[in-house]
């Protein structure tokens, strides 16, 4: 009778360890709201695509969604990941949750950014002016909380996709050292990253590459876009003439928006681990 009594216990336990993990809770950049998007209450809006991934879109209280390593597989390293979408919306799995969910597996924190988005049909909102933003505070922020998340501030990056490469991109070259007399701690943390993971990225012309730029890791497309196709071989080239590390991987065969996925094959699935094998070169991180 006691065996009988204890079997439904167990069985529910055995469940619960079978569960998968919640997801990870989103944390505003802004807890009191992001400048420039006062007055603005329209909620997310959500979409699932017919392969079950999801989109993102409608965004006025930006956020990053953090994925922090088990500390005996922590590198020390972070990464803010920031999809694409053309700036209409976000693809928030293949180019985000995914990509956070690889890094940390191998010992890498990622947080994946939800920006505001400048291209989306009423939007109010700039590239330059609220986007770039949401990129510098993300940084800002992980800096911020570094010891809290077992981050080392000299390998803290920024990942984007499409149009969140070029806001990776963008806030590369416009980094500060902080806010001095900010009101807000955490923007008076610096906005500097020490390393670039460039996907794709989209107006990379606006890309400047000055002696003082991180090092960068490029992945496109043998068939996208001219301007990435051709356009990473020439903002590769850059990096090289300035003596600045830098990688470049153009893949064959293969267009834009590939980003990670589980049932990619081929060269489309093993970008991320030549960027693991980048970071390991360039002394990011060291094997554990």
């Amino acid at each position: 009778m006691i065996k009988n009594r204890l079997l439904p216990a167990v069985v529910l336990c055995l469940l619960l360890a079978m569960s998968p993990p919640a997801p990870p809770k989103e944390i505003p950049l802004w807890p009191k709201g992001a400048p420039g998007s006062e007055g603005k209450t329209a909620p997310e809006k959500i979409v699932t695509l017919p392969n079950g991934e999801h989109t993102v879109s409608s965004v006025n209280n930006p956020s990053i969604t953090p994925y922090i390593p088990a500390a005996d597989k922590a590198t020390g390293a972070a990464i803010i990941v920031a999809p694409g979408g053309g700036h209409k919306l976000m693809s928030i799995d293949h180019e985000g949750y995914s990509v956070g969910q690889w890094l940390q597996e191998h010992g890498i924190a990622a947080f994946v950014l939800k920006y505001r988005l400048a291209q989306e049909e009423g939007s109010t909102y700039t590239v330059d002016g609220n986007a770039v933003p949401d990129m510098q505070r993300a940084i800002r922020l992980v800096r911020s909380r570094a010891k809290e998340w077992g981050i080392d501030t000299a390998k803290i990056g920024a990942m984007g996709f499409s149009a969140g490469g070029e806001l990776a991109g963008l806030a590369a070259m416009r980094a500060d050292n902080g806010l001095p007399n900010a009101a807000d701690a955490v923007d008076k943390q610096s906005s500097k990253v020490n390393f670039q993971v460039l996907i794709y990225p989209g107006n990379s012309k606006r890309f400047e590459v000055t002696k003082n730029s991180p090092p960068v890791f490029i992945v496109c497309g043998n068939n996208d876009r001219p301007d990435i196709s051709e356009g990473m071989p020439q903002l590769y080239l850059k990096y090289k003439a300035l003596n600045i590390p830098a990688e470049l991987h153009i893949l064959a065969a293969t267009g834009h928006g590939f980003g990670l996925r589980a049932s990619s094959k081929g060269s489309m699935s093993l970008w991320p681990q030549e960027l693991y094998q980048w970071m390991l070169g360039t002394k990011i991180i060291k094997a554990k």
